[in-house]
């Protein structure tokens, strides 16, 4: 009996989804093969159990809004098509080894890859998931990984007075992270009001509102140019402002004026492209990776997750998560 051509061999496709132009997105069969893998290293099949949706990325790479000058810096790891479409793009995916090693074979891992429900990939680039944390909560690793790398980059201490400016998932769990250190003061601010009930399901003190420009640290993951304005008034003498929004082709006015110079503010920026390079020597991606799982076990954390969709149904409901963030935060896809 020979197979209908029509009919995708689901040993050699997967089903993904594809961003096909401004606003427009489906799924489609793709091939399971990586492309240009390396031979010598032993590949993994992993059924994907969960992904989650980056708004703030995902939704640039949705309307198109990625600068042409970035399209090689903001590729995403098993990214296949080129910006602005089409392209498949994600990096936020948790599933089960189903072929490979005898010790990953059966293990819930995290993989930075794009929304699909099948995936082969090299066994280097899925992490295992600790024992005691939910597949369902792991799809925050790479928001967990950015809010530790803009810390690095802040590099707070024991009793600071620390304001983060922009309540998305990453800037929650800035805050969060900041909030665990001895002694700080940590002010989560967005003009949102939704946000306060969740900022204080995980213990912060939230506002709405800029306060005292007193603050030691102020950390910036709105997204948006007005809020840049807001950090910068917050700062105290000698402090430093870190900037962790991306604004994709969108012009920000940044007010260097007024306090700027007086103060003596240091604006610096953070991406989790590049490990801060006092901690090279002694970290890598894989470790800080790592480190990110293993911090997402506090089940507060779940809050964060905010609603689930199918897989089959993103064509339907990608626009939606993407355009109407007032009250999404992380949105899982269920495969």
């Amino acid at each position: 009996m020979q197979r209908d051509p029509e009919i995708p061999d689901t040993k050699t496709t997967a089903r993904a989804w594809w961003v096909t132009g401004a606003g427009k997105g489906e799924i489609q069969d793709t091939p399971l093969e990586p492309q240009g893998s390396d031979e010598e290293e032993e590949l993994v099949t992993v059924q994907a159990l969960y992904s989650g949706i980056s708004r703030g990325t995902e939704s640039l790479v949705f309307h198109g809004r990625v600068p042409r000058s970035e399209y090689l810096a903001m590729r995403a790891p098993f990214q296949d098509g080129d910006f602005p479409w089409p392209v498949k793009y994600g990096y936020a995916s948790v599933g089960e080894v189903i072929e490979g090693p005898v010790e990953l074979v059966g293990q819930k891992v995290f993989c930075l890859y794009p929304h699909q429900d099948r995936y082969r990939v090299p066994a280097s680039a899925v992490t295992p998931l600790p024992k005691k944390l939910p597949a369902e909560r792991a799809i925050l690793a790479a928001n967990m990984e950015t809010a530790v790398n803009g810390l690095w980059d802040g590099t707070p201490a024991v009793g600071d007075r620390i304001a983060v400016v922009g309540l998305g998932v990453v800037g929650l769990l800035v805050a969060w992270l900041a909030s665990r250190i001895p002694g700080t003061r940590v002010t989560a601010i967005d003009t949102n009001p939704e946000r306060q009930t969740i900022a204080e399901q995980l213990g912060l003190d939230f506002s709405s509102e800029s306060g005292a420009d007193d603050h030691d640290l102020v950390i910036h993951v709105s997204g948006h140019p007005s809020g840049l304005e807001t950090a910068l008034g917050l700062a105290g003498q000698e402090a430093t402002i870190v900037e962790m929004s991306w604004y994709g082709d969108q012009p920000v006015p940044a007010p260097l004026g007024a306090a700027f110079h007086p103060r003596r503010l240091t604006l610096k920026s953070s991406q989790v492209g590049q490990i801060v390079p006092s901690r090279v020597p002694r970290w890598d991606y894989r470790k800080r990776l790592g480190l990110a799982l293993e911090l997402l076990q506090d089940e507060a954390l779940d809050a964060l997750i905010t609603g689930e969709c199918r897989f089959d149904d993103l064509p339907k409901s990608m626009a939606r998560i993407l355009i109407d963030g007032r009250e999404t935060l992380c949105h899982r896809v269920v495969y």
